[in-house]
């Protein structure tokens, strides 16, 4: 080992200290930039949101605002746990996933082998179809119908049969259409394969493996801590409408938090849960018939962010709006729940993850 002088010791104590210095000086101009964005949004007396952004998977940031229960007057905290929409669609393509590697299914199997009677009017409907939007079967939450079904706690077959005999918008894999029915119907297929309900097959598979215990299948009667209320804003902010939560299902009806979602975003940055190869196929920028790209993987929405790659996925739900960036390329993740339907956090996580990226 190298022996160094007196002067040079004081050099590297110096030097270490300087970087200290440099480095608290940028955590503080980075929680400031934050701040002053979120601020402009959220404000302490109205609803509110938690934000977690984490670089290496080191959070670098993680701040609630506003409010989590307005009749209450019960202020927002980190460790709040909201429905998180749309985002639930990651967890069901990953179980998806799961299914395969266990040989119980392959992503070009017709969704006929499973669902016999389910009419494709003789085209061929695969499990890849339904996890890229491109399948052309009819979203259920575009239909006039919904309405009179929206209260009711409906099985996944009552759910299917709702919709599956509507005409198809499109043959499959001739466009790309976001559609919550393709997700139901996965949904299902993992409750046809595993012999356990969509929700068992989450807690025991995810859930638990990855301890995220602050994640739930979302419910209306069931006590859940540290759970906040959703809101919509009309003149002035309401309690948000009802819904059967047995509607959005596969495709929308999970909660969590943000601890709880990096979580989740580590566990498929280091493979927990698939082989490499698997996890892989969740982030690739798929196809249409025609070879243009869809810019969707399995789950996630494929795109760019100052020409970073980036996988994202937004949620939103009577009462609630999600949103999560991850930049792999520079190993960023934002995460950002809100607990009202009038504050989207979607530009808002990506204009963090812009903020992180600047050099300090």
């Amino acid at each position: 080992m190298k022996n160094f002088s007196l002067p040079g010791k004081l050099l590297i104590a110096a030097f270490c200290l300087y970087s200290q210095i440099i480095q608290t000086v940028y955590s503080q101009t980075l929680e400031t930039k934050i701040d002053s964005l979120l601020e402009t949004t959220f404000s302490t007396e109205g609803p509110g949101a938690v934000f977690l952004a984490a670089k290496a998977g080191k959070p670098i940031y993680r701040k609630a605002l506003g409010q989590s229960n307005l009749e209450l007057n019960v202020p927002m905290k980190p460790e709040n746990v909201f429905e998180i929409g749309s985002m639930t669609k990651q967890f069901t393509a990953i179980a998806i996933l799961l299914l395969m590697e266990q040989g119980k299914l392959q992503l070009n199997d017709e969704i006929t082998k499973f669902i016999p009677d389910y009419p494709t009017y003789g085209k061929n409907i695969s499990i890849h179809h339904l996890l890229t939007h491109t399948s052309g079967i009819k979203s259920f939450t575009s239909m006039k119908a919904l309405r009179e079904i929206e209260r009711l706690d409906l099985t996944p077959v009552e759910l299917i049969d709702f919709f599956k005999n509507e005409p198809m918008d499109f043959d499959p894999g001739e466009e790309f259409k976001y559609n919550n029915s393709g997700y139901v119907i996965l949904g299902y297929i993992v409750e046809i394969l595993s012999g356990k309900s969509y929700a068992e097959f989450i807690q025991e598979n995810i859930f638990d493996k990855l301890e995220m215990n602050s994640s739930h299948y979302a419910s209306h009667s069931e006590v859940i801590e540290n759970r906040a209320y959703g809101y919509h804003q009309k003149d002035n902010y309401v309690n948000k409408n009802f819904i059967s939560l047995s509607l959005p299902y596969s495709s929308g009806s999970l909660m969590s938090t943000v601890d709880d979602m990096l979580k989740w975003n580590e566990a498929l940055k280091k493979d927990r849960l698939l082989k490499e190869e698997t996890t892989k196929k969740a982030f690739e920028n798929y196809s249409l018939d025609n070879g243009e790209k869809i810019s969707y993987g399995y789950g996630w929405h494929i795109s760019d962010l100052n020409d970073a790659l980036s996988f994202e996925h937004g949620g939103s739900i009577f009462g609630f709006k999600s949103m999560g960036v991850y930049l792999p390329e520079e190993d960023i993740y934002v995460i950002g729940l809100s607990n009202c339907d009038c504050n989207s956090p979607t530009q808002l996580a990506r204009d963090i993850a812009k903020i992180i990226m600047e050099k300090p």
